[in-house]
């Protein structure tokens, strides 16, 4: 991983072979900055409520800036203020149960805590410069499958409809009867439909 993510943009090394190339979530951000180096070795991309396609205000915050990442932190390692506040905001009908739900997952046990903060921080430079990958899809011709959840509050599905645009050749966008867990057993038929249609 290191080698095909260093600075000076190296192709890896193997050969004539294709891969094809999914992502979930902050995967999908992975997937993008991976396709966005090696476009010619990438088959297909297939894309399952990918972060990436827009900035997402709060993962801003708290990787990009000094501040927020000393406050995202800090929450971390003591998130009962943080919980307390967002209750109170679901109460009134300012956040979603979905999103209460999701975040409370995330901020409920101290070793998902802790790889939440590793992940975000590690993948903090990461930016995929999305022009770029368009162009980089029509040149290559490369399929993109983006699968979205139906009641996912996340990563809505708007974001990929607005992706695709110009692309229709190559893109195709499917949605499917989930929330933001897509990537689950229970969804596998019609992650497989969307992904063979």
């Amino acid at each position: 991983m290191k080698e095909i993510l260093n600075t000076n943009h190296r192709q890896p090394a193997i050969g004539n072979q294709q891969l094809s190339l999914i992502g979930f979530s902050l995967g999908g951000r992975v997937a993008l900055s991976l396709y966005e180096l090696m476009p010619a070795q990438i088959e297909k991309l297939v894309l399952l409520a990918p972060d990436g396609l827009k900035v997402n205000f709060w993962y801003w915050l708290a990787t990009q800036t000094w501040a927020g990442n000393k406050l995202f932190a800090l929450t971390m390692k003591n998130p009962g203020w943080f919980f307390a506040f967002l209750k109170m905001l679901n109460k009134l009908g300012l956040v979603n149960s979905s999103i209460f739900k999701f975040v409370n997952y995330y901020i409920g046990d101290a070793e998902v805590r802790r790889l939440l903060y590793a992940r975000w921080t590690a993948l903090r430079k990461l930016k995929s410069r999305l022009t770029k990958v368009k162009s980089l899809i029509r040149a290559n011709k490369t399929p993109v499958r983006l699968v979205y959840g139906k009641h996912d509050r996340i990563i809505l599905p708007a974001r990929g409809e607005k992706f695709i645009k110009g692309l229709e050749e190559y893109c195709t966008l499917s949605v499917i009867h989930s929330g933001h867990q897509v990537l689950h057993e229970k969804h596998a038929t019609g992650i497989l439909h969307a992904l063979l249609h």
